[in-house]
C-alpha cells in the first residue's frame, strides 16, 4: 500500500471528532492492508514508528529536508524499512547516515506526506487515532467482540502486537494471547480519590492496602526458575536476585504475583525512591549492593497458580489465596471494611510509617490488565498527578543557563495530544535542574529565544492545591501551586494521568 494511503487516512480522522467516524475510517483502511503492512499501520496511526525511538531529533529532521515530490511512489513497507535502518546505525558518523537515510525517503514523499513524517518522528501526531479507537477499528475490521479484542491487546502488551493475527485469523489468531509464564502482562492501574469516604462511597466495602513508592514488578515462577519483570515489561531479575531466591522458595510450582520491591532503612521506614531505583541502574555492583541496599518484596496480588490464571477472579479471592503462599512480612498491609473511621485509621497508619498513601479496592474486582478504571483508587497525602513535559523555558539568574519552568500536559484521551495545565518550576532541586536540561535537549522537537519544546516523553510527578478555571490555557484549567516532587523515569507516558482525570478531580463532567 502507498504511504500516501496512509497520511490521507490520518488526515480524515483528524478532520473529525466523532468516535465511530474515527473507527469507520481505520477499520476501513486496516481491511486494505496486507498481513506485513498490518502492525506498521498500527503504530504509524498511533502516533509512533514501530521500532520506538531511532535517535532522530528536531536537528536531523530538519537537515533532510527535500522538497516535495509531485506524485506518491513510497510504499508503507520502505518507509517503515528505512526507519529500521535508522535504529541500527551506530559509531562514528552516526548522525550523517542518519540524515542521508531520512533524506532520501524525505525526498521521494509529497508534501502531506512529509508533513505526516516529520511528526511521527517528533511525537506529534494528533489525529485521535488513540489505542482505545484502534482497539475498536481492529473489532470491526475483523468482525470479533470489542470485549475480545481489548483482553487480548491487555495481556499481549498493545494493539500492535495482535493485529496481524486478529486480521489474518479472526477468532483463532486471539487463542495465543492468554495469560502466559514468563509473557508479562500490562500491570492493572488506578484512578485517584480525594480520600477513603470518596473511595468507600464509589466502591463500598472495599480492600484497603498500603501505597509503597517503590518499583512495580510483576514476578513470574515455574519450579525453580523466576523472572522479575519491571513496569514496562522488562526482564530486571539480575539487578534483583534477592527477590528471585524469595520468589523461589515459595510453596508454588507455578505463579504470576504482583507487587512493589522498595529499599528499607534500619528502622523498616522506606528509603526515597530514587535511592530504591537505583538498583535497576546499569552497570552496577550488585553483589555489593545487595548489602547496602537490599530490596523487600511487597506482594499485593496473584494472577496466575500451579497453571490456572486467576485473573478473572474477585480481588478478594486473589488475595486471599495470596495470603497463604507469602510470609506475613512480604504481604502488603491490609484491611477490609466499609467504617470510614476504621480506613482513616489505617491512612494514617500507613503515612505514620512513611509510605504514601493507601489503595482501595473493589472487592469484586477482576484484575483488569492494563486498565485505569474505577475498581482500584488511589489515595495520597497530597494531590498529585503524573504529567509529562511538553516544554521547557531557561531560568534566569542563579539559574541562568538551566531549563527551568516546565510546561506541564495531561494526555486527552477524547481528542489526542496533551491539553496544557499549566507551569512550574518549584520543587527542583540542583540535581533535578542539571539533569533535566541535558535529558530535555536530548528530547529537543523546536526552540525559540525562550523556550526549548520537546517529545512529550518525559513523566513528572507534580503535587498541586487545587485545580482552577484558567482562560490562559487552551484546555481551560491550571493547577495551583504546583510543584515537582520527582520525575517518574520508571513510568511510560501511556501510564500518565489522562485530562478527563483532572476534569472529574476539577468536578467537571465529562
Amino acid at each position: 500500500m502507498l504511504f500516501a494511503d496512509l497520511v490521507e487516512t490520518s488526515r480524515r480522522i483528524a478532520a473529525t471528532s466523532k468516535r465511530l467516524e474515527k473507527t469507520d475510517l481505520l477499520a476501513g483502511l486496516l481491511k486494505r492492508v496486507s498481513p506485513e503492512e498490518v502492525e506498521v499501520v498500527v503504530a504509524f496511526l498511533s502516533g509512533a514508528a514501530r521500532q520506538g525511538r531511532i535517535g532522530i531529533g528536531y536537528a536531523t529532521i530538519s537537515a533532510a529536508a527535500a522538497p516535495p515530490a509531485t506524485e506518491p511512489s513510497i510504499t508503507i513497507l520502505e518507509v517503515d524499512r528505512v526507519l529500521s535502518e535508522i535504529s541500527q546505525v551506530r559509531g562514528a558518523g552516526a548522525e550523517n547516515r542518519r540524515r542521508e537515510l531520512l533524506r532520501g525517503v524525505t525526498q521521494r514523499a509529497t508534501e502531506n506526506e512529509q508533513q505526516f513524517l516529520r511528526g511521527l518522528l517528533a511525537g506529534e501526531i494528533r489525529q485521535g487515532a488513540l489505542e482505545g479507537i484502534m482497539l475498536d477499528a481492529l473489532a470491526k475490521a475483523s468482525g470479533l467482540p470489542l470485549e475480545q479484542i481489548r483482553r487480548a491487546a491487555m495481556l499481549a502488551g498493545g494493539a500492535g502486537v495482535i493485529a496481524r493475527p486478529v486480521l489474518e485469523n479472526g477468532a483463532a489468531g486471539l487463542a495465543q494471547f492468554q495469560i502466559q509464564l514468563f509473557r508479562p502482562v500490562q500491570p492493572m492501574l488506578a484512578q485517584s480519590a480525594d480520600d477513603v469516604a470518596e473511595a468507600l462511597d464509589e466502591l463500598g466495602e472495599s480492600a484497603f492496602e498500603y501505597k509503597f513508592d517503590g518499583a512495580r514488578v510483576q514476578v513470574h515462577k515455574s519450579g525453580d526458575q523466576v523472572a522479575v519483570f519491571s513496569r514496562a515489561m522488562n526482564d530486571v531479575s539480575a539487578a534483583v536476585p534477592e527477590v528471585v531466591t524469595a520468589v523461589r522458595n515459595l510453596p508454588a510450582h507455578d505463579l504470576i504475583l504482583d507487587g512493589e520491591v522498595l529499599s528499607l532503612d534500619p528502622e523498616g521506614r522506606p528509603r526515597p525512591f530514587q535511592i530504591s531505583m537505583g538498583r535497576f541502574g546499569r552497570k552496577l555492583d550488585v553483589e555489593s549492593l545487595l548489602t547496602e541496599l537490599p530490596m523487600t518484596p511487597f506482594w499485593f496480588d496473584l494472577l496466575y497458580l500451579n497453571g490456572a490464571p486467576a485473573i478473572d477472579e474477585p480481588q478478594a479471592k486473589r488475595f486471599g489465596e495470596l495470603a497463604k503462599l507469602v510470609p506475613a512480612g512480604n504481604l502488603t498491609p491490609h484491611l477490609t471494611t466499609a467504617n470510614a473511621d476504621r480506613a482513616e485509621d489505617f491512612l494514617h497508619a500507613a503515612l505514620q510509617s512513611g509510605h504514601e498513601g493507601v489503595m482501595a479496592k473493589s472487592l469484586g474486582a477482576v484484575y483488569a490488565a492494563g486498565a485505569r478504571g474505577q475498581s482500584w483508587l488511589k489515595i495520597k497525602k497530597a494531590r498529585m498527578l503524573d504529567l509529562v513535559i511538553l516544554a521547557a523555558e531557561w531560568g534566569n539568574g542563579r539559574r541562568q543557563g538551566w531549563l527551568s519552568n516546565l510546561h506541564l500536559g495531561a494526555r486527552d484521551t477524547e481528542k489526542g495530544g496533551f491539553a496544557m495545565l499549566g507551569k512550574t518550576f518549584k520543587g527542583l532541586t540542583d540535581e533535578m535542574l542539571a539533569w533535566q536540561t541535558r535529558e530535555l535537549q536530548n528530547l529537543e522537537i523546536a526552540r525559540d529565544k525562550y523556550t526549548v519544546y520537546v517529545e512529550p516523553k518525559i513523566v513528572v510527578e507534580i503535587a498541586f492545591n487545587e485545580i482552577q478555571v484558567s482562560p490562559r490555557y487552551v484546555s481551560g484549567l491550571a493547577l495551583r501551586f504546583a510543584r515537582v516532587k520527582r520525575y517518574r523515569t520508571d513510568k511510560p507516558v501511556a501510564e500518565s494521568d489522562t485530562f478527563q482525570t483532572v476534569r472529574h478531580l476539577a468536578g467537571l463532567s465529562q
